[in-house]
């Protein structure tokens, strides 16, 4: 019983690790994109083509999620009578690449 709680708190932590962001980007404005994925967590780094302002901005890609975790001890109800220390990845930061066409054509 033990190690089955050990083992469901460290899959509902890994839940929150695995989850990139969707490329939902394709009926979305730019700015609309990049707002989503910094409400997702992510620091969004942009690269962008031409000198256009944001709103004829095209998101060309979304790329290269990278996550960072960090092994943490578990925090919360006990796991039992004798339990250890229990260590769960917790996410640190959170950075992403868009790409941008704000080239006008």
């Amino acid at each position: 019983m033990r190690r089955t709680r050990m083992l469901a708190a460290i899959a509902a932590a890994g839940a929150v690790v695995a989850g990139p962001a969707a490329a939902a980007w394709a009926d979305t404005s730019a700015q609309e994109t990049i707002n989503r994925l910094q409400q997702q967590g992510y620091t969004v780094n942009i690269d962008r083509l031409g000198t256009g302002p944001m709103s004829q901005c095209v998101v060309t890609s979304v790329r290269n999620p990278q996550t960072v975790t960090q092994w943490l001890p578990y925090v919360g109800p006990t796991l039992g009578h004798n339990s250890g220390t229990v260590l769960v990845p917790v996410v640190t930061s959170q950075t992403i690449s868009v790409s941008l066409d704000c080239s006008g054509k």
